[in-house]
């Protein structure tokens, strides 16, 4: 049975421009998000990165950007290296005025085993809450400030 898709939202004093700028240069992600050793917001195209709980609990996350457009929405299936599931991650970008609306929406968390206590909802919950809520705020923040 499909659950609702984990949702955050987030209003950001940042123009679309630079919101876009964070989620989609991996220069710039690096900083807030995951280190990724390459990445393109290009239809298809395949990353990776190990992430976890812990350094001594990580897990290889496997993803395929599936939809970009500039600006506006940003797609990829999010499964892990040698576990069942597969999931789909959207970063939504609403302009409103001068600051920018982030909606992200993690689509298809029940397919990943639930035996797995590391793979509960809380936990994408709690990190999405992180990343979005605090990381990427943060760094929109430092970014603006910057002459």
């Amino acid at each position: 049975m499909l659950q609702e898709p984990f949702v955050i939202e987030k209003i950001f004093n940042a123009p679309v421009e630079m919101v876009w700028k964070a989620i989609s240069d991996k220069d710039e992600m690096k900083k807030w998000y995951f280190d990724l050793v390459e990445f393109k917001p290009e239809v298809g195209f395949e990353f990776k990165f190990p992430g976890g709980p812990s350094p001594e609990k990580m897990y290889l996350h496997l993803c395929k950007v599936t939809e970009a457009i500039k600006n506006k929405r940003l797609s990829y299936t999010w499964k892990y290296d040698g576990y069942e599931g597969n999931s789909l991650v959207t970063f939504e970008l609403i302009k409103e005025g001068n600051k920018t609306r982030l909606k992200l929406s993690h689509f298809g968390l029940e397919t990943f085993p639930m035996s797995n206590p590391d793979f509960a909802k809380k936990n994408f919950v709690a990190g999405w809450n992180q990343i979005i809520g605090i990381a990427l705020e943060e760094f929109l923040n430092e970014v603006s400030e910057k002459p």
